[in-house]
């Protein structure tokens, strides 16, 4: 055994000529039928329209321009005329958004990339934002299938664990799905008063142990059509599994059906981590959606207390498991197989902890030149750092009325710390000055730069189409993985990003993000489970700070307003 302590369409109109300094990126659209003529946005997310799936698995390479943004229509299931195509440009020309989108897009109500879709299945032809290559069989690695076994009481990050392994595996381009039994449940006794007394009870009643084995025989069935129909790579089995003969009973089934078993335990006796989870439960937990927060609670502890006195921890030699001690202090690994993806588990969960901080999004203030090019690197205009100003005026006083209402509520209301992040472009360097006056770390990191225009930088949308006719037409057809003559595509900014990927997990306070559209695209990507194809079109104003929230069961959304900059600048740009 060895034990590791980690560390901390129709033909297109004419283009318009319209030029206004970004500030990060730029782009025009080539053909974008009128709003109205769409159908309403639904609330729930639909399939994306997308060629990507005919064309050949990407390839690592460096350097891409930036792509157009065009307004987020995905979620249209309307005919492929509606669809908006992008076009790559590396000049300083920005295309206004029609009015009836921008208030669409500032409303947000029903946009598919506001929900976090970590939960949705993936489709047997999906490839995944950070995907290196696809075989016959869509297993990656030489892994095999593989079926992740959560172990643990409750209130011992389990779900936690459960999302946050599906988005890292699946952002790399494993087929990953997490199987929550309480879903499994629910769906089975979608009232709760269906739910016996003694459901989560060891000793339960012949009826109620019945009604459990159909529910766990739900679930298993739901995993191996995951593996036999949906060419499925990893399932992650979300549940107590609290006695051995359980766990072996799971460990021959699984195995006899050609699939590798990790079993994955999160031990924790850090009351403060625990009291954490518990308090999460409100939020996060579909089993508690409408309840009082103290009843929840209580109700909660009851069913960690039944749990405790038949809890039998992992210590089967023959078993190949890992250990997570207190969210990350300790791990310990038996058995564990030699092979590249388990090992990527292994680091990865080296870097997890039980995040509790928020990431805030937020784009760089204007720059001094009106066209600039990548290659001139300029410094903030005066309205530039007027919006530096008033971008730290609003988050810091943000942070103070969150806080302030944790207080009231009776909850801890410890002050987490504030981090901030720029790339070493200048304009976001200087965008964080204001946080630097007052005391606040900020930590320049080159992977964070935007996406490097190539041989497209300063051309003009004309000049773009003459130069390079036919690359213009391949962009059109993949905007996410299109690259343009030396440059990067957004596949490659999302394999570049990795190391800040982790790196925010790792950390768990609060993080500020002054970057380029296009870092906070991929990110945003990530961190919200978005299709590649509806990447290159998430809409980042500047005048607005784009806060994601993390919680165990998913991430929401949050979008804090600037005071004082004006509406003209939340343009749809690169």
């Amino acid at each position: 055994m060895l034990s590791l302590t980690p560390s901390p369409s129709p033909s297109p109109p004419p283009l318009s000529s319209d030029s206004e300094d970004s500030g990060d990126d730029y782009g025009l659209v080539i053909s974008s039928p009128s709003a109205s003529n769409h159908p309403p946005i639904p609330t729930g997310r639909q399939q994306s329209f997308s060629s990507s799936d005919s064309l050949s698995p990407p390839g690592l390479s460096t350097y891409h321009s930036e792509l157009a943004t065009s307004p987020i229509t995905s979620v249209f299931t309307g005919p492929a005329s509606y669809r908006h195509q992008s076009l790559a440009v590396g000049g300083g020309y920005a295309r206004p958004v029609p009015r009836t989108l921008q208030t669409q897009q500032r409303a947000r109500q029903g946009s598919s990339v506001d929900f976090d879709g970590i939960h949705e299945h993936v489709s047997a032809s999906h490839m995944s934002p950070a995907q290196l290559y696809t075989t016959a069989s869509g297993q990656l690695f030489h892994a095999g299938k593989v079926c992740i076994v959560l172990a643990g009481l409750p209130a011992r990050g389990k779900t936690h664990l459960a999302v946050s392994l599906t988005r890292y595996l699946r952002w790399l381009g494993v087929k990953t799905h997490a199987f929550h039994l309480g879903d499994f449940r629910r769906a089975s006794m979608p009232n709760e008063r269906e739910v016996p007394d003694d459901y989560f009870l060891i000793n339960a009643s012949p009826q109620t142990v019945l009604l459990r084995q159909r529910v766990m025989s739900a679930c298993k069935s739901a995993v191996f059509k995951f593996f036999d129909e949906e060419r499925g790579q990893v399932a992650i089995y979300d549940a107590v599994n609290p006695t051995s003969i359980g766990r072996r009973m799971l460990q021959k089934e699984f195995t006899q059906h050609g699939i590798q078993v990790l079993f994955i335990e999160s031990i924790c006796d850090n009351p403060e981590i625990i009291e954490a989870n518990v308090r999460s439960v409100k939020i996060s937990s579909p089993d508690y959606v409408g309840w009082d927060e103290n009843e929840a609670i209580k109700d909660y502890l009851r069913r960690i207390n039944d749990k405790i006195p038949h809890y039998e921890s992992i210590d089967e030699v023959d078993f190949s498991y890992i250990k997570l001690i207190n969210a990350g202090e300790r791990i310990l690994l038996n058995n564990t197989r030699v092979g590249y993806l388990p090992n990527r588990i292994v680091f990865y969960l080296m870097n997890l902890h039980i995040k509790s901080g928020c990431v805030y999004f937020a784009r760089a203030g204007r720059s001094t030149e009106t066209r600039p090019k990548y290659k001139s690197d300029p410094h903030l205009s005066g309205e530039g750092f007027d919006y530096a100003k008033k971008l730290a005026d609003t988050l810091l006083e943000h942070r103070r009325n969150e806080h302030k209402a944790l207080e009231e509520a009776g909850e801890s209301a410890v002050q987490r710390q504030l981090i901030v992040w720029t790339s070493t472009r200048r304009r976001t360097i200087e965008s964080a000055t204001e946080f630097e006056k007052l005391g606040y770390s900020a930590r320049q990191r080159s992977q964070l730069s935007q996406l490097h225009p190539g041989s497209c930088d300063g051309l003009t949308v004309d000049e773009l189409r003459a130069a390079f006719p036919e690359e213009v037409e391949n962009h059109a057809k993949d905007p996410y993985r299109h690259r343009f003559p030396r440059a990067e595509s957004y596949h490659d900014l999302a394999v570049r990003l990795e190391p800040v990927i982790l790196e925010m997990e790792r950390i768990p306070n609060d993080i500020l993000i002054i970057a380029h559209v296009s870092v906070l695209r991929v990110l945003y990507g990530y961190l919200m489970a978005c299709q590649p194809n509806d990447i290159p079109n998430l809409e980042f104003e500047r005048n607005e700070i784009v806060e994601i929230i993390p919680s165990a069961y998913t991430n929401r959304v949050k979008r804090i307003m600037i005071p004082g900059v004006p509406p003209s600048e939340s343009v749809s740009i690169i």
